[in-house]
């Protein structure tokens, strides 16, 4: 299960239609905020995390921190606007398994996607 974590509905709307073209890619929630975030993650215990740096309330670092301490593990895989190289280290120090850029990586994050739910189909 993939869980969404942004705070533009846009966003959100774009990764769960492209969630939608994926053969057995199963959206387990989704979030606009860093409250949002942390209790979604803790509740459905997903197997992917698509992450946001800025959002509401706190930020995706922060919710990084958070989740890569809960014990089940998942894949995060960050995707921000703000891809300059001090918040690429830290995500990818912190634990985040990928770092992407979201004008110029989108097209990865379809075949990181694929990738995912095809190791983990049911």
């Amino acid at each position: 299960m993939i869980f969404i974590v942004d705070d533009s509905k846009a966003v959100r709307e774009h990764l769960a239609k492209m969630l939608s073209e994926i053969n057995g890619a199963r959206i387990a929630g989704q979030a606009r905020n860093f409250d949002e975030a942390i209790d979604g993650i803790r509740k459905f215990k997903p197997g992917l995390v698509i992450l946001d740096i800025q959002m509401p309330g706190g930020t995706g670092i922060e919710v990084l921190r958070i989740i890569k301490q809960y014990d089940h593990p998942m894949i995060v895989l960050v995707l921000t606007n703000h891809s300059n190289p001090q918040y690429r280290k830290k995500c990818l120090a912190l634990g985040a398994d990928y770092f992407l850029d979201k004008n110029k990586d989108i097209g990865r994050v379809k075949q990181i996607l694929e990738d995912f739910v095809e190791l983990h189909a049911e």
